[in-house]
């Protein structure tokens, strides 16, 4: 339950129809091991009481008191159990029939939630024993508890306010407009559907969708329980396909037939953090009724994934669709300012670097998109005293690859001449004589942009922009970036998919080489011909901090949340460790406050993912904040020396 954490899980018991005490045992014998494992949440399938396939017995007396008999002997049982639990039964109410998910914990019935939707076709026929539920919430008597009943409830726990749940029933899913909506909207960040749903031929695809989508649209955990073996099977068949999402995800999943359970943990702080920066979101509660109920607090332990690169997709074809697509949407942005500005030329410092790389192929596809030459776009390398012979080739074999119009300016003079202007010692390997090369690149950039009609193209990414690392009013600097919201772990991704669908072999052998050359500014004098300034030594490892800047941008996380997360996510890296792990982080909270001045300026450039820097998009921060507030936190996470 720290940190927003929620352990649930959806079961699918063997059932044996209309025998509520054995069903009761089962489902009793599943939730004890459930509890073991530090389950919270528990979810049963629809009727799993008496069984789905009862037909007409669930009007007889003897089966509806069976299932409360079974209903007062779980809570019985699970007095001791620190675990909210639904389970479905028939409910006789005003001498009307309901089809009810019961929430119970520690042995109170919290309160029971009729089913909205009964359908009435194809195989299905609830309307001929059930009434719909009303949202109006009444009090009922249920094994001698007095109980909300409605489908206007929703449940809170005290100790973790973020875990406020929600409960539906089967064809409330199907429906045009699903009663978990209005929970929703409502405040529920988690949602429980007790479910009954007969597998037919493609309908476990229908219905992984169906959950995922609605817990993307409602922002929100999903948890979907359904029927299992030994449901009748006169004429249907359950295969117990139990799904849990989050947000658009399937986080845990059995397949149909697997006769197994899905579990997992929610995160229900994320599911705050995204409804607090979704403004259309509106929350209205309208008619609702909220039970709060205890549980203890304790520490979950982890096993849903944890994404080291959460920029990149692991599944090889769909991070190739992803390369593809943000190329074309890096190209396009940048066809459309070339189109309006008139530009004749693209202008481009090429280094050899990845960086550079890429906004020279993103320059080459605008070109291409316009119906014009790659000889409209002109890349100057610009070689001074820490450029090696490697970067240097590589920038010419790879222009001469493109087709792009290639110019080297060198610049060793004009820095020097720079320097003596401002009383810099060159032998004074300090920020200036660092910075004073990146700026009069930048110089010769723009100016040569002035002579050929043209506009510079930014080729900073995502990572540098967030970690400050560029020279202001240097590489900072641009008419149009077309990596600012390409984060440093997706660029080495789409420079290595442009590899492999590269037209030549020259072209797909210069850029494997680029992806090897460490990243670096080249701004220190090499050594034995030999990069001199590794980036990653100074700043630290960029897929350590696009995972940092992921947690805090998208998700809002706090500094101990993250460094929890990374734990888990670099797990077996030896090279990781919580000493590791805690310096990267601290150093980038540093950073990024510190910086933000330079973020506070910047040129236009495409927004391709859901995280971007650029003030005029997501990200509005004031240049003088402190780090203060996230600074403490991190201090009290202090790992010692290892």
């Amino acid at each position: 339950m720290k940190d927003g954490f929620l352990k649930a899980a959806a079961f699918s018991p063997a059932l044996r129809v209309a025998d509520c005490t054995y069903n009761a045992q089962q489902v009793l014998a599943q939730l004890q091991a459930a509890a073991q494992r530090g389950v919270k949440l528990a979810v049963f399938p629809e009727f799993c009481l008496t069984g789905y396939t009862c037909g007409d017995l669930f009007l007889q007396r003897t089966l509806q008191q069976g299932a409360l008999d079974a209903l007062e002997w779980l809570l019985a049982q699970t007095r001791a159990l620190d675990t909210v639990v639904l389970v479905g039964l028939p409910l006789l109410v005003h001498g009307k029939l309901y089809n009810c998910a019961a929430v119970l914990c520690r042995g109170q019935l919290l309160g029971i939630v009729p089913k909205t939707y009964l359908p009435n076709y194809g195989e299905f026929y609830e309307k001929r024993q059930f009434t719909p539920g009303s949202t109006e919430v009444q009090t009922v008597t249920v094994c001698g508890q007095q109980v909300p009943f409605g489908t206007s409830l929703l449940f809170r726990c005290r100790q973790m306010p973020s875990f406020v749940l929600g409960v539906e029933l089967c064809e409330d899913l199907w429906s045009a407009l699903p009663p978990s909506t209005f929970h929703a909207l409502a405040g529920a960040t988690v949602i429980a559907n007790l479910s009954a749903s007969d597998e037919t031929v493609g309908k476990a695809e229908y219905r992984r969708a169906l959950v995922a989508n609605q817990s993307a649209r409602l922002l929100c955990g999903y948890l979907y329980a359904s029927a299992g073996h030994g449901e009748s099977t006169t004429d249907m068949v359950f295969a117990g396909h139990d799904l849990i999402a989050e947000d658009g995800s399937i986080l845990a999943e059995t397949a149909p037939f697997a006769g197994d359970h899905a579990e997992t943990e929610l995160d229900c702080q994320r599911m705050e953090a995204e409804r607090a920066r979704n403004t259309s979101f509106e929350h209205t509660a309208e008619g609702y009724i909220t039970v709060e109920f205890d549980l203890t607090p304790e520490e979950t332990v982890l096993t849903r994934r944890i994404d080291p690169a959460p920029f990149v997709p692991g599944d090889p074809q769909r991070r190739a669709a992803r390369c593809e697509l943000i190329l074309k949407m890096q190209a396009d942005g940048l066809a459309k300012r070339l189109e309006h500005a008139h530009a004749k030329t693209a202008v481009i410092g090429i280094s050899g670097g990845l960086d550079s790389c890429l906004a020279l192929l993103v320059a080459v596809r605008a070109m291409k998109q316009l119906h014009r030459s790659a000889a409209d776009v002109l890349a100057v390398t610009m070689p001074c005293f820490g450029t090696t012979k490697r970067t240097r080739s590589n920038a010419e074999i790879l222009c001469g690859e493109l087709g792009v119009s290639f110019q080297e300016i060198r610049i060793a003079d004009t820095v020097r001449s720079h320097f003596a202007d401002i009383g810099q010692d060159e032998t004074v390997l300090d920020v200036t004589f660092e910075n004073g090369q990146a700026r009069v690149r930048t110089l010769e950039l723009m100016d040569l942009a002035n002579r050929t009609g043209g506009l510079v193209v930014g080729t900073g990414d995502l990572s540098e922009l967030a970690l400050g690392w560029a020279t202001y009013n240097g590489d900072h600097m641009s008419m149009y970036g077309v990596n600012a919201g390409v984060p440093k772990t997706l660029v080495r991704y789409l420079v290595q998919y442009e590899a492999e669908t590269a037209a030549t072999a020259a072209l797909h052998d210069v850029l494997l080489d680029i992806l090897a050359t460490p990243v670096s500014p080249e701004l220190l004098p090499a050594k034995d011909g030999e990069i001199a300034q590794i980036t990653e030594d100074l700043v630290g490892p960029y897929e350590l901090h696009d995972f940092y800047l992921y947690y805090v941008l998208r998700c809002g996380f706090g500094p101990a949340k993250i460094y929890r997360l990374a734990k888990v996510a670099f797990a077996g890296r030896a090279e990781y460790t919580d000493a590791v792990l805690y310096k990267w982080l601290r150093n980038f909270y540093w950073r990024f406050f510190a910086q933000q001045f330079k973020r506070s300026c910047l040129p236009d450039g495409p927004k391709v993912g859901s995280v971007t820097l650029s003030p005029r998009g997501d990200w509005r921060m004031p240049s003088d904040a402190c780090a203060t507030l996230w600074l403490a936190e991190l201090e009290q996470l202090k790992p010692g020396e290892q």
